[in-house]
């Protein structure tokens, strides 16, 4: 039976950190703040996942309060739950994902976030859609203040 999951993540933006989304490394003036690497991409499909299959979300699985996360390249973590997923015999049908941000223009780097994704997760490209999108100048998004990121799968 098909199961629906939704994720959804945010981080704040500020100087002296990398802007990693995807898995892919961006050049920009300010990066994404948090414990790991705070791809929010990434965040939210795990988040997806793991809620499709009933299975909590990230903070149970990789506590902010656990050191062996400190500054954990998020790939490899959404490698992880895929293994979590396969040990409880879930498929993933397909990741439909919109990035929310201002700054800076996705557009060149969705192609390899889309490659990066679907190879950790184990799948073909086409079952991954990742999007970007603006808030026209509202919000925090739009007053650059932060990256946020919703992702919807379907697993079987």
């Amino acid at each position: 039976m098909p199961r629906i999951g939704h994720g959804y993540d945010v981080h704040k933006l500020v100087k002296d950190r990398k802007l990693i989304l995807g898995g892919v490394n961006i050049e920009h003036d300010v990066g994404l703040l948090g414990h790991s690497d705070a791809d929010v991409l990434t965040h939210s499909i795990m988040d997806a996942l793991l809620g499709a299959a009933g299975l909590g979300d990230i903070g149970l699985h990789f506590p902010d309060t656990d050191s062996q996360y400190k500054n954990a390249d998020s790939i490899l973590l959404l490698k992880h739950v895929i293994q979590i997923l396969k040990q409880k015999n879930y498929k993933i049908s397909n990741l439909d994902c919109t990035i929310i941000a201002q700054a800076p223009k996705l557009r060149p780097f969705i192609n390899q976030m889309t490659l990066n994704i679907a190879n950790a997760c184990e799948i073909d490209s086409n079952q991954v859609n990742i999007k970007a999108t603006t808030e026209e100048g509202l919000g925090f998004t739009g007053e650059k203040a932060g990256i946020a990121s919703h992702c919807v799968c379907i697993i079987e």
